[in-house]
């Protein structure tokens, strides 16, 4: 018990650090506000104009800053960007989407603007990073990720920490040849190369079922995809199994390679859920040596279209220790 007139002293709170995280994408630029468990705590979405280039992107980002910064006691900012990057200074080597980022000190920009400390990484790393550390990855080691999206990247994660190798050092496996001709693991098996087969349904086959629930929007075709396949469409079917007998080959060089514990599969062609995941952990089983079997868990993407943002969060914590 205190002496009488004495004051207890107040107790000692620790004040939660907040971090903002930007995703740099060749359609959606994203903004997320977080905390140190990288608790989403505010999020603005843009739609990016690729025509107009990577300076409309960073005035955007330009006039976005300004709020987020005035509400938010921001600590760091991680940057998640679509293409090859200088990890270690934070410059863009390339966009191979959008033109105006070739050679930009990105984080020295953003650091000139904010006066805080800025890591910037390529994207498809901080999904895996993300997976790893908060999503269906955790637990696991080493972790590989997937984006199946508009183009298709991937990512390393040993320990807890993105494998680069040398600078860009990048995980590119949507680059990785398919065959001695030229054609790479992106142009059978991103969503891009889906939507083309579903498109050229519209012209070979335009009464099947598949064709008809893709409609007549150009891009996006994918999407349908899942629902054809739930009605047991045949052309659907094909298609899947297609994309999964080319994924699944150029996972068997990732396995006996690096010989992950899990592959995650993330992007818009994720979406369409088990029916992927089990065809492309099927196909595989088949390609690796009988000594590494089983092979490593095939998942799906625990974050969705969160898991680079919620990587930004993470890698401007890190910035920041």
């Amino acid at each position: 018990m205190l002496p009488v007139g004495t004051v207890a002293p107040r107790p000692a709170y620790k004040m939660e650090k907040i971090y903002l995280g930007i995703e740099i994408g060749g359609t959606k630029l994203q903004a997320i506000i977080g905390n140190e468990p990288a608790t989403i705590r505010e999020r603005r979405r843009l739609t990016v104009n690729a025509a107009k280039g990577g300076a409309s992107i960073r005035q955007q980002i330009e006039e976005m800053l300004p709020e987020l910064l005035r509400v938010h006691s921001v600590e760091a900012i991680g940057v998640g960007f679509g293409g090859p990057v200088d990890w270690r200074s934070g410059k863009i080597f390339r966009s191979h989407q959008i033109e105006g980022w070739s050679g930009f000190d990105l984080a020295g920009w953003l650091r000139s603007l904010t006066n805080k400390p800025v890591a910037v990484e390529n994207d498809a790393n901080l999904g895996a990073l993300a997976e790893a550390t908060h999503g269906a990855g955790v637990g696991f080691s080493p972790v590989v990720f997937l984006t199946l999206g508009s183009g298709m990247g991937g990512g390393l994660v040993v320990d807890g920490k993105i494998y680069h190798g040398a600078i860009p050092g990048e995980a590119e496996i949507g680059h990785v040849l398919l065959d001695r001709h030229g054609t790479i693991v992106e142009q059978r098996c991103s969503g891009w190369a889906v939507d083309r087969k579903i498109r050229e349904l519209k012209t070979t086959a335009p009464e099947s079922l598949l064709a008809r629930l893709a409609g007549e929007s150009v891009g996006g075709e994918a999407k349908s995809l899942k629902a054809a396949l739930a009605q047991s469409d045949a052309l659907a079917q094909r298609i899947l199994d297609e994309t999964s007998d080319d994924l699944a080959f150029a996972l068997s060089h990732v396995v006996h390679l690096f010989h992950p514990e899990m592959i995650i599969l993330g992007g818009g062609l994720s979406l369409v859920g088990e029916p992927l995941r089990a065809a492309v952990a099927k196909r595989l089983d088949g390609l690796i040596m009988e000594v590494f079997w089983p092979g490593p868990q095939i998942n799906l993407s625990k974050l969705g279209e969160d898991a680079i943002p919620v990587g930004a969060l993470v890698l401007a914590r890190r910035a920041l220790n």
